[in-house]
């Protein structure tokens, strides 16, 4: 099989990230649709396994995560939420809902004057369950983002028997995700409709 060229890979990616983020602006009920997104996740296995797991916050059109953060707090799991910092995902440890507030771009962050507390710092490699968001994904597991890469960067060090759930809604799946050698699968795709197996890190 020839390999695709890179110009065609990017645009085939390009038109397929277009295409979700309309397909998820124009989703309806997200928040009814969302919380049974969330139910399916808080109801995994490997959810209730797990003692260290990371959440993202949604921003935007993204399956809205907000809402369960307080009800995980109170699990005796420790709950984690990352946030950028030049480029890179940093993890903090939520004890909290009053710990985060407004950042940049209206994305739910942890307080700035938190953010130096040692024993606040977590690393992937500490995970037992990270929850992914996405802009688009496939059957298989595949999964295309914004394109900066600050995903890939923070899976790249989680341990390889730590599961990558991804939360998405049924709109944003598609037939193939072009993927590159760098690219990382899911494990599973839950969305309102269907938990999907995928072929995760081999």
């Amino acid at each position: 099989m020839s390999e695709v060229p890179v110009s065609e890979f990017q645009e085939r990616k390009a038109a397929i990230r277009k295409q979700a983020h309309e397909n998820r602006r124009n989703q309806e009920d997200k928040d009814g649709v969302s919380n049974a997104i969330m139910k399916r996740f808080l109801e995994l296995p490997e959810y209730h396994a797990a003692k260290t797991v990371m959440f993202y916050v949604d921003v935007r059109d993204e399956v809205r995560t907000r809402q369960a953060l307080p009800e995980a707090l109170t699990t005796g799991k420790r709950i984690v939420v990352p946030y950028c910092v030049d480029g890179e995902l940093e993890l903090f440890w939520l004890e909290s809902m009053d710990e985060l507030e407004l950042g940049m771009y209206r994305i739910l962050e942890p307080k700035n004057e938190l953010r130096d507390v040692a024993a606040k710092h977590l690393q992937p490699e500490d995970l037992d369950l990270i929850m992914v968001p996405g802009v688009a994904f496939d059957r298989t597991g595949g999964r295309t983002g914004h394109g900066k890469g600050y995903y890939d960067k923070l899976l790249e060090h989680a341990r390889l028997q730590t599961p990558l759930v991804a939360l998405a809604f049924e709109c944003q799946m598609f037939e193939a995700i072009p993927m590159d050698q760098h690219d990382i699968y899911m494990d599973k795709i839950i969305t309102e409709s269907a938990a999907y197996e995928g072929r995760g890190r081999k």
